[in-house]
């Protein structure tokens, strides 16, 4: 058998390696927690919990550095990762950009926590600038949707419902019911923080950094860049003014 022929005829059974991202279009990597409702639910605190939070941010700082991302935005257990449109990582391979993401995802919380953790991941391709704000703006959504169905659900569950039972009580219920449900349990939504309703991003800033020029003996200013997670993200239309100017 020769050698070439074997390699060549088992290569072209990887049916999806050549499978690109379009030039010039935005990647979005979206990553989810694989079955982490029944991993949190005797580690953290329900609905929420500031430290399972911290860790989702934690793991989206390691994305955002590791993949070249100008903006990353989480909430719950949901990652979504806002590559350039420039961007040639990994020659832009469907295969490798899910891969690696989740890898290094799995592996930053994994370690954070101290058991092991998987996350899936997907790739959202946006051609224009609008729908990639729309796509933020839709996530952003999801995560109100989210954080209003978890405090009615656990705060059911807290009562004595069981799994089913709190379930079944908010089948088809709209959000009028459950700001309702939640006012009777002395529960405002308005008041809760703004991380659990809206997510946070990750982004990266820049500061002025006082220093020291040994040579001269001067007081030196330099610029340098961080990363910030911002908790407080903007508004409505200001929101996505805020997404729009990650998009050059």
């Amino acid at each position: 058998m020769n050698p070439d022929d074997f390699e060549q005829r088992m290569r072209a059974l990887e049916y999806f390696h050549e499978l690109r991202v379009l030039p010039g279009t935005w990647p979005v990597l979206r990553l989810d927690g694989r079955s982490f409702s029944r991993f949190t639910e005797t580690r953290f605190e329900k609905p929420f919990d500031i430290r399972f939070h911290d860790l989702m941010c934690q793991t989206t700082e390691a994305l955002v550095t590791e993949l070249g991302a100008v903006y990353g935005y989480t909430e719950s257990d949901e990652i979504s990762l806002l590559l350039p449109n420039s961007s040639e990582l990994f020659d832009r391979s469907v295969e490798k950009l899910v891969s690696i993401a989740a890898s290094i995802a799995g592996g930053t919380f994994s370690l954070a926590v101290g058991a092991p953790v998987e996350f899936d991941c997907r790739i959202w391709v946006g051609a224009q600038k609008e729908t990639v704000v729309d796509y933020f703006r839709w996530r952003r959504a999801d995560a109100a949707r989210c954080a209003l169905n978890g405090w009615a659900y656990w705060t059911l569950r807290k009562a004595g419902q069981t799994v089913d039972g709190a379930t079944t009580a908010l089948r088809g219920q709209s959000a009028a019911y459950k700001n309702e449900l939640l006012t009777r349990n002395g529960i405002n939504f308005n008041d809760v923080p703004a991380w659990q309703k809206r997510g946070a991003g990750i982004y990266w800033e820049t500061f002025e950094k006082e220093g020291f020029n040994p040579k001269s003996g001067e007081a030196v200013t330099a610029t340098r860049r961080r990363l910030k997670v911002d908790r407080a993200l903007p508004l409505a239309d200001d929101y996505a003014a805020f997404v729009l100017a990650f998009l050059g």
